[in-house]
């Protein structure tokens, strides 16, 4: 006699069965992959925004075309360079002369501060601009400028130093360093750069005026060019 138990289905009734290994890393690496994908994103647009960028920045230096002022010494007097108990007494007047080549841009000297040196020692410091002298350079355009450098400063100079000075004397030229600090801005249309600080130098070989009973006389230089640094 047949059993007329019913049938079973192939459904399992039993308790959950974890997840096996290899579907654990399944989920793991699309989480994995999800994050390489923003990672890759963001790197794309990090470069294309740096590109965008340089691109921006080359197509205004190519309408713009930026330059550095040009500086010139154009006269010099002195009239006293003497060196005696350790002690130089100097009287020394220098004309500039600053050219801004630029088409489009003007330039604000805000600040212009001089110091001469001789034989590697600073011997004096002037303002030649301040902010009660500041003023616009406009394009291509040239201003003079000038600095007075008067007093006395305590050099030590050593044996060979002294040879120099001394051989200088003889030939009544000497050889003059120049630094000179700027605070300037720059000018496109209505708006005003941030604050540059560039530094000019200049090498002067600067000879003694002679008293002629008519008073001292300027020395004119062949305009000497000075490097601008930026």
């Amino acid at each position: 006699m047949a059993d007329n138990q019913p049938q079973l289905n192939d459904s399992y009734y039993g308790p959950a069965i974890p997840a096996t290994r290899g579907q654990s890393n399944n989920r793991y690496n699309s989480g994995s992959s999800g994050c390489c994908t923003l990672l890759s994103f963001l790197w794309k647009l990090l470069v294309a925004l740096i590109v965008l960028f340089g691109l921006i920045i080359l197509i205004f230096y190519l309408i713009v075309q930026p330059r550095p002022f040009k500086f010139y010494v154009t006269k010099a007097q002195l009239t006293q360079f003497d060196y005696t108990n350790n002690t130089l007494h100097y009287n020394m007047v220098l004309n500039f002369t600053a050219h801004n080549p630029n088409k489009k841009l003007s330039i604000y000297y805000d600040r212009v501060e001089a110091q001469t040196f001789y034989e590697g020692s600073r011997f004096s410091n002037v303002d030649v601009i301040t902010h009660m002298n500041s003023f616009r350079q406009y394009k291509k355009g040239s201003d003079p400028m000038s600095g007075v450098f008067a007093g006395q400063k305590l050099l030590m100079l050593d044996n060979d130093q002294v040879s120099e000075f001394n051989k200088d004397k003889s030939v009544g030229v000497y050889n003059i360093k120049l630094k000179l600090y700027f605070t300037i801005r720059f000018r496109l249309g209505d708006s005003i750069s941030r604050k540059y600080k560039p530094r000019v130098k200049c090498d002067l070989t600067v000879p003694l005026s002679n008293n002629n009973g008519t008073g001292f006389t300027f020395i004119r230089l062949i305009p000497t060019k000075c490097d601008v640094e930026f």
